[in-house]
């Protein structure tokens, strides 16, 4: 299954819907931190995150960016950070 790195940003005001996307990001992620995770998912997958998503978050109120990256470019890294991988296996639970 083919996987494209995306970076999920969000900034939800309320701390109960924060605590559930949070939550929710947290099992499809392979990094990130606080309030930007990096997730390899399918086109599958990103429908899922989209819809779960769309579902937690109050639309007046609340953000969420999804950012496709270049699998073929790689990131900068500084300090303790590591490079993301795609791993060979998730799971979701």
């Amino acid at each position: 299954m083919e996987r494209t790195l995306y970076l999920v940003a969000y900034d939800i005001r309320d701390e109960r819907r924060l605590n559930r996307v949070r939550h929710f990001l947290k099992g499809y992620s392979t990094g990130g931190q606080k309030s930007v995770f990096e997730c390899f998912l399918s086109d599958g997958e990103l429908k899922e995150v989209v819809n779960a998503v769309g579902g937690l978050i109050l639309d007046a109120e609340d953000r969420v960016h999804i950012f496709r990256m270049d699998g073929r470019s790689r990131t900068h890294v500084l300090g303790i950070a590591v490079q993301p991988k795609d791993p060979e296996y998730f799971y979701i639970g």
